[in-house]
Parts: C-alpha cells; structure tokens; sequence
C-alpha cells in the first residue's frame, strides 16, 4: 500500500533500479557468447579426436593424409570458434566505453562551470546536460529527468554509474559523491577530476601510439615466419624427399654407408603446422596486451592470426608426402 501511495519520482526511481538490478543478475552478452562458442568447440575437438584415432576419415584437403592432419584442423576450427566471437564481441565492448568515457571530461567540465554561477549540483547537472558528448549523451539525459523529477542528485549519480559501469566513470562518481557529501566548492572538485581524467586518456592514447610499433613487428615476424615456412616446404623438403628417395634405390643405401631420413619429412611439416597455431595465439594474445594492456582484445589479434596461418598451412603450403 505504501508503494502504491508513494510519489511518481520515488516510484520511478524504484522501477529503474529493478531494471539494472535484472540485467545485473542475468549473464553478459559477452559471457553467453563465450559460453556458446566453448560449446561449439568442444563438438569440434570430439569429432577431431574422433579423426585421430581413424573412426572417422574426413580431410579438409585432397592428397593429405588422414588421423594427426584434420584432427589439428578441427582443434582449430574448434579454437577458432571459442576464441573469435568471443574476442570480437570483448573487443566491440572495450571500444564502446572508450567512446563512452572519451566526452566525460568534457561534462564534468561543463558541470563545474555552471555550478560556479552559483548552481547546485543537480541544477549544474540538468544544465549541462543539454550538450552533446556522443554516447555519453542518452545516460545524461536521463540523469538529468531523474533530478528533474526529485530524485537526490546520489541516486542519479549511483544508477548513471549502474548504466554505464566502466572503471572510469565508477571512479568519477565515487568521487563526486563523497565531495557533495562533504559540501564546500564541488566546482573545484569537478574541474580537477576532469583534469585528471583528461591526463589519464591522453597517456593512455600516446601509450597506444607508442606501443602500436610493436604490434606491427610482431604481425610481421608472424608472417616472415610463415613466408619462411613456406619456402621450405615448395623448395628445400621437396628436395630433400627427392634426395632421400634416390640415396634409398641406389647402390649406396645397400652398402649400408649413406641413408636419409626422409621419411620424417611429413612429420617435420606437422611440427610446423603446430608451431603456427602456437605462435598465432601466443603473438596474437601478446599484440593485444602490449596495446591496450587487455586480454580480450589480444583474443582478436590472435582470431586474425590464427585463422590466416592455418588457411596459409591448409591450403597453399604444399603437401608433403613420402611415397
């Protein structure tokens, strides 16, 4: 009966914290993906183990042989799927509230400067709130109707900080909080946490710009590995086979004085096959790391990596095969 009596602004109020408190306690969009692609991949390691001990004959590619080749191609393709939309949809994610985050010091700033003609904290807020800060804009505008209805300016900053939970924005309206609380020059306070947050980006951004040298090294390390890999496999392994074969029928191999273990070539180009994949997620995950210090947007480099190496392996690396 209370609630039913109650004023529209604390009924509204109530109503908006039900809605962010249910998507709270559901799972992130993110953590569904990666839950479904973890099952995708699992279905794909099954079939390849499947491949590698002979229940089941399916190549990828005509002429390779079967067991160890497809069942590596299906940890991939099952990698592929457990990594790719997860990273993708992290990396979406990240750049979202870095847009987000990029106009924040400009409304605190705008805040602080209405709040030194002498407004209060809600009116300041409700004023500036008729900018534009990109993405940021909508979370504003509806801070601003709460505090228009009679929300307390703490309940509006503590569900705008519900909305938009990123680590930046957190920090900002803890601070802004305790410095309404305590009262004196919020003005002061703002312009100084706007200062702040606009140091933060910009050393944020000339890190980016300073580590982005690096990943373009380890792209091109990648791919010189790969070139390197496949002039091996179209010049020097195919003349090795060549030569092992003619010491093997000759009069040499009889006497017992000269052999060549060519028969080990095909396992010799599986070993490369593997260092790919390997070094395809390590670079990729490393890539991500030294440039936006996140895994998940290593998880995206290392999508990009790993798909273009095993494609390369698969379907323009020659195959090696003894006869």
């Amino acid at each position: 009966m209370a609630s039913a009596t109650a004023p529209a602004s604390v009924r509204k109020v109530r109503s908006l914290g039900t809605q962010v408190t249910a998507r709270q306690e559901g799972l992130a969009r993110e953590t569904v993906i990666l839950i479904a692609g973890s099952l995708v991949a699992v279905a794909f390691w099954i079939v390849g183990t499947l491949e590698f001990v002979g229940t089941l004959n399916f190549v990828f590619r005509q002429g390779e042989p079967t067991g160890a080749n497809p069942a590596i191609d299906f940890f991939v393709l099952g990698l592929l799927c457990m990594i790719a939309p997860y990273g993708f949809a992290m990396t979406a994610k990240l750049r979202r509230i870095a847009k987000v985050e990029e106009r924040l010091p400009d409304f605190l700033r705008d805040v602080a400067e209405a709040g030194r003609f002498g407004m209060t904290l809600p009116d300041a807020i409700v004023v500036a709130s008729t900018g534009r800060y990109g993405l940021l804009t909508d979370e504003i505008k509806k801070m601003a109707s709460q505090l228009e209805w009679g929300v307390p300016v703490a309940t509006a900053l503590r569900l705008f900080e519900e909305r938009v939970p990123t680590p930046l924005v957190q920090r900002v309206v803890s601070i802004v909080t305790r410095a309404n609380e305590a009262g004196g020059n919020v003005a002061d306070v703002l312009t100084m946490v706007a200062h702040d947050t606009r140091e933060a980006q910009l050393a944020g951004q000339a890190r980016k710009i300073s580590m982005l040298t690096y990943v373009t090294v380890i792209y091109i390390s990648f791919f010189v590995f790969i070139v390197t890999i496949y002039i091996m496999a179209a010049v020097f392994l195919p003349q090795m086979i060549t030569a092992g074969q003619g010491v093997a029928s000759s009069s040499l191999a009889g006497s017992g004085g000269v052999s060549l273990a060519f028969n080990f070539v095909p396992v010799l180009f599986l070993a490369f096959l593997v260092a790919v994949i390997v070094h395809a997620v390590g670079d990729g995950i490393m890539a991500g790391v030294l440039y936006n210090g996140k895994f998940a947007e290593g998880l995206q480099h290392a999508t990009i990596m790993l798909a273009v190496g095993w494609l390369m392996m698969r379907y323009f690396v020659p195959i090696l095969n003894v006869s």
